[in-house]
């Protein structure tokens, strides 16, 4: 008694034909190009075309600004890592921490810190990743202007879409994650070593 024939092994699966290339799905995001070639960012050292220089002469709206100090704000990563990720940058263009006044400093501290509670208070944040790139070899995208960042972080935030994707999948625009951080902000603190911060724009 047989089996019947024989059924053949398959061969190599070609590529345009039900084979690989046809099984993945594509997500573009060409809005990414932007930040991919480095549009914003200053082409010298100067102060002039500087985005974190030029930022606080916008509205609190165009410029993505949650919060201004005396000698610090709070702005909007205009390419987040996660929803909420604030950056908290000197008005003076310096490049190194240790540039900064003993006020500055303090009031660096301060807005992280409200940062923190805010972000916590607004979108109920599990953790933060804080910190600064300081210079290009060590990642700093504008490394002539230091910049503080705080990064909200929530379990299972890091899914498949950045790890096998290279894709943040962000739920909020930017205007509207600026409108309630920027609500939510204190409109007064004590400021590094004298009066109160100036409450933000409406």
């Amino acid at each position: 008694m047989t089996d019947g024939p024989r059924q053949q092994a398959p061969g190599p699966v070609p590529n345009d034909d039900g084979g690989p290339s046809s099984v993945f799905e594509h997500l573009w995001t060409p809005y990414r190009m932007a930040y991919i070639r480095g549009e914003g960012k200053p082409s010298s050292g100067d102060a002039e075309d500087c985005p974190f220089c030029l930022i606080p002469a916008m509205s609190d709206e165009d410029g993505l600004i949650v919060a201004r100090g005396e000698t610090v704000f709070a702005v909007l990563n205009l390419y987040p890592y996660n929803a909420g990720h604030l950056m908290v940058v000197p008005y003076r263009h310096v490049p190194d921490y240790t540039d900064l006044t003993v006020a500055e400093v303090a009031e660096l501290g301060a807005f992280t810190q409200t940062a923190m509670r805010v972000v916590r208070q607004v979108s109920g944040a599990h953790g933060f990743n804080i910190g600064m790139n300081q210079g290009s070899v060590a990642g700093a995208g504008i490394a002539d202007h230091l910049h503080q960042h705080a990064v909200p972080r929530w379990g299972g935030d890091t899914n498949f879409m950045p790890v096998l994707g290279l894709t943040r999948v962000l739920p909020q625009v930017l205007s509207e994650t600026r409108r309630l951080l920027a609500a939510a902000w204190p409109s007064a603190r004590p400021a590094a070593g004298s009066s109160t911060y100036p409450a933000p724009e409406a």
